[in-house]
């Protein structure tokens, strides 16, 4: 493989985020499937992020290859039991193993904070290291920003569920574009510390006097990759707002497209409401997952049943499985692999 080979896929690798099903079933776990719970791996700063945490998605992690202990974030959607009901049980695990010195934060619903605390409270349990807890109601009407840190905004939307239910967007920020090395080079800019400035598309003064400006030598900005996770919820024009050209949609499946009208009634997705959500929000990938248990095989219809229905409307969709994990590199960097 050539250096300049090698160079690329190293900074694919560093600015890819890793996605690993869980739990990939509604309302009770299979034999094939646990409840709801999607872990998102930040590998350039060896992080964890949690997306609901279904019952036993402890057990889940231990049968994985993730590492708990990079655990940072959790972002619950609704208080659903099979959104919550492991949350109690890994915080307990995280504290006797040791795991979380720096703490941990955990996003959700108004209820979130009475609920783990009544939980822990009855049950004697003392987590041992600080748990930061942030109510997303008010970001999520208002449009305003979650999280932001130096890496990574997250967004999030509220739903149409029987309770009050959000939807997230995690999204790497921009990167300065391209430097023109020998563009750099034909200007007589000597290599050196100077180039890291220059790259920043900061101006640097040289010694002769002359003034450069670090944004004439870097082509435009470079995406980041950007992940959406949608349950549970009816289709719902914020969810396709929150989701515009996401590199990865994450989205409910509950019924097939003949079920709609039970969809409807009980406030979930068809697998032709995800494609419909996909196609006007113009994502990359959709991933189905949150799949009623009676879609197995032997029944009249399967998950591969669910997966034509929405390929007809979106070709680029795929089923979620459990311990599913799937690499998502920004676009630019897809088109250069």
């Amino acid at each position: 493989m050539s250096r300049s080979r090698r160079g690329s896929m190293r900074r694919r690798q560093h600015r890819a985020v890793q996605v690993t099903f869980l739990g990939t079933s509604s309302g009770i776990p299979t034999r094939a499937r646990n409840v709801s719970a999607v872990a998102l791996r930040l590998p350039q700063r060896a992080e964890l992020w949690l997306f609901d945490c279904g019952e036993a998605t402890q057990h889940q992690f231990l049968r994985s290859e993730l590492r708990v202990s990079q655990l940072r974030r959790i972002f619950i959607t609704h208080m659903h039991g099979d959104h919550v009901f492991g949350l109690p049980g890994l915080l307990a695990s995280l504290g006797l193993a040791g795991s979380c010195s720096d703490g941990l934060d955990l996003y959700g619903p108004d209820p979130l904070r009475d609920y783990l605390e009544g939980v822990l409270r009855t049950s004697s349990t003392r987590i041992g290291y600080p748990l930061r807890t942030h109510r997303v109601r008010e970001a999520a009407h208002s449009g305003r920003v979650l999280l932001d840190d130096d890496d990574i905004q997250v967004r999030c939307a509220p739903l149409t569920h029987r309770v009050p239910a959000f939807a997230y967007r995690v999204e790497q920020k921009p990167r300065p574009g391209r430097f023109d090395v020998a563009r750099a080079r034909e200007l007589g800019i000597p290599p050196g510390p100077i180039y890291a400035e220059l790259k920043a598309g900061r101006p640097v003064t040289l010694d002769d006097g002359r003034v450069i400006q670090g944004a004439s030598l870097c082509g435009p900005p470079r995406p980041g990759c950007s992940v959406v996770y949608c349950t549970d919820t009816v289709f719902s024009e914020a969810a396709v707002e929150l989701a515009r050209g996401a590199d990865l949609l994450i989205h409910e499946s509950t019924f097939s497209h003949a079920e709609a009208a039970m969809a409807i009634a009980r406030q979930h997705s068809t697998s032709t409401m995800a494609a419909q959500t996909a196609l006007e929000a113009g994502v990359k990938r959709l991933v189905l997952t949150h799949l009623s248990p009676r879609y197995v095989t032997g029944n009249a219809m399967t998950p591969d049943d669910l997966v034509a229905e929405a390929r007809a409307i979106f070709p680029e969709t795929q089923v979620a499985k459990d311990f599913l994990t799937l690499d998502v590199a920004p676009t630019d960097d897809r088109a250069t692999a």
